[in-house]
């Protein structure tokens, strides 16, 4: 059964790295420029981080992620979005990851705070497995087929 990949943004604080590095499947850091320039070749989770700006009209979202978003590929194979914040952020925690949820009109799978806790790991983990085994049903053929 495939997994589905994850596609992520990590600052140089490395918190978001560490929490898909920790959920063992395929992961691709969108700060790097070869995974933020290329297009995945099916279902696809993004991860993404929410920045407050200071300035309740700015964007919160990474503008690596915005880039790579920008491919109707990249768009179309997106099933679902995962969001790490920071609670002191107020009105901005999540806002990036739900704001793209939104537009998108895929799934918030999983929210959790910085790097996540083992437990955050253990539900992000199990949230994708039972992803990847609901898209390996739905692209069975139908008995008698």
């Amino acid at each position: 059964m495939r997994q589905t990949p994850l596609y992520y943004y990590s600052s140089a604080s490395g918190l978001v790295r560490s929490f898909a590095e920790r959920l063992e499947r395929p992961v691709f850091n969108l700060a790097e420029r070869e995974h933020r320039l290329s297009e995945v070749d099916g279902p696809w989770v993004l991860l993404t981080p929410s920045y407050k700006t200071g300035n309740d009209s700015n964007d919160t979202i990474p503008e690596a992620v915005r880039r790579f978003l920008r491919s109707e590929v990249n768009r179309r194979g997106l099933v679902g979005v995962m969001g790490s914040g920071n609670r002191n952020f107020g009105q901005h925690y999540q806002m990036a990851a739900r704001e793209i949820a939104r537009r998108s009109g895929r799934p918030m799978l999983f929210e959790f705070e910085l790097a996540g806790t083992p437990w955050d790991v253990a539900e992000g983990r199990d949230i994708l497995e039972r992803l990847d085994e609901a898209l390996f049903t739905a692209h069975q053929p139908a008995p008698g087929r």
